[in-house]
């Protein structure tokens, strides 16, 4: 327990709400990224590992929204550039094809390594290859004839596009081509690439199955460069549906909740830097009505940060606090996703909000902040409904990421907490 929890009243000040420390919002790092050191120190190992020509698989972040991974995602980032990496963000939408996308990341990748490059000449070839892998994914008009100007896509890219590299129109092929000449070209600076994919279980089955195929190329050469996706906790499922070899080829790590020091560490930290400090029994409430997950910590850090009067913050300035910070998620964590929901998809989730509810306590857990895996069997019969009937319902929920299918025959909510909030709504 941190000794900021046990400050003596004589050091009663006034806590300020224009200096609240914490930072809810969707990929913001809080003031504190607590919980994560031995994630950051396997992608320094990574990182060092690589520059010295050791063998390194890709890494994958998994798990639930609300924990962190984009941040994360973006924290590793800043470690490969700070090592003169190479790299490049994207985030993958389920409507969209990869091609463009990487392309754009590695294009800017590369605008990093080449200032450092003796041969001006090897970066625009590599930019020739890239350009004409970008337009090979431009749309087409009518029977399959060239596109109008309007819908021609350029990359900024001033040399001409190169021939017979990356360009076939087999995305397999075409990625695992250009991502050996990004490999081929930071080699030459004796550095790597890193190429960062967001919400990477959106990609559609052939670009899933191009990146594997391209990873495992890479893997194979001892080329420098990887892949760091995050995903929901589907993900490895999406990868193995690709290629056998996928379980493999990647490294995975489970982003999960804080545990109850880190959750301490994420408030008391920033509260230590403004001089304010929080009772021992304050941070049992807010661990208990945040279930250690890093989005809720700063959310319901910010509304009592914003109703306490002074400092030590108390379980009383919480309690007051707790319903601003429940309204605040109940429209823009949990309403804005409920609301894209169609009336069948909503019922469904109702459904599986009870249920899950059932299933927790059926495994001796118990407890509400928690969702458990549902059978889509029981889904039906509570329904009253074939379960081939709701396979619509349950794939469109799976497609807008709201459930996602870990196992075979089960489904459970993608957002933490979200089983709760359905169960406070009326019917």
């Amino acid at each position: 327990m941190s000794s900021l929890s046990s400050r003596r009243p004589d050091t009663l000040r006034c806590v300020d709400p224009v200096r609240n420390p914490y930072a809810p919002g969707a990929g913001q790092r809080p003031p504190e990224l607590a919980g994560r050191g031995r994630e950051l120190d396997v992608f320094d190992i990574v990182l060092e590992r690589i520059a010295r020509g050791r063998p390194e698989r890709s890494l994958m972040l998994t798990g639930l929204r609300g924990v962190g991974k984009t941040v994360l995602l973006n924290t590793l980032r800043s470690q490969a550039i700070n090592r003169l990496w190479g790299s490049g963000k994207i985030e993958a939408r389920p409507d969209q094809s990869l091609r463009r996308p990487i392309a754009a990341a590695l294009h800017m990748a590369v605008r990093e390594l080449a200032p450092r490059h003796r041969a001006p000449e090897r970066i625009d070839a590599f930019l020739g290859v890239l350009k004409a892998f970008a337009q090979r994914g431009a749309p087409t008009g009518r029977g399959g004839a060239a596109p109008k100007l309007r819908d021609r896509w350029q990359p900024g890219i001033d040399v001409p596009a190169a021939s017979g590299r990356a360009d076939s129109g087999d995305i397999e092929i075409d990625l695992v081509e250009l991502l050996t000449d990004a490999a081929s070209v930071a080699s030459d600076v004796g550095t790597g690439v890193a190429i960062f994919i967001d919400e990477m279980q959106d990609l559609g089955p052939e670009d899933v199955s191009a990146l594997c195929a391209a990873c495992h190329e890479l893997s194979q050469l001892g080329a420098p460069l990887i892949v760091v996706g995050a995903g929901l906790p589907h993900l490895p499922a999406v990868l193995s549906a690709a290629k056998s070899y996928s379980e493999r080829l990647f490294r995975y790590q489970r982003i999960d909740r804080l545990d109850r020091i880190a959750a301490d560490h994420a408030l008391c930290a920033p509260a230590e830097r403004e001089d304010v400090a929080y009772e021992a029994k304050a941070l049992d409430l807010l661990y208990e009505k945040s279930g250690g997950y890093p989005y809720f910590v700063q959310a319901y850090g910010k509304a009592t940060w914003d109703h306490a009067p002074r400092s030590p913050i108390t379980p009383a300035d919480v309690r007051v606090a707790a319903p601003e910070a429940e309204a605040e998620l109940a429209v823009g964590f949990f309403g804005s996703r409920f609301e894209r929901a169609t009336p069948a998809e909503r019922e469904y989730m109702r459904a599986m909000a009870t249920l899950s509810l059932i299933e927790g306590e059926t495994d001796g857990g118990g407890r509400d902040d928690m969702d458990a895996a549902v059978p889509t069997s029981e889904i039906a019969r509570a329904l009253g409904r074939k379960p081939a009937s709701l396979s619509p319902a349950r794939d469109a929920l799976i497609k807008k990421g709201l459930i996602y299918s870990g196992e075979r025959g089960t489904v459970a909510f993608t957002v933490p907490h979200f089983g709760r909030y359905l169960r406070t709504q009326p019917a």
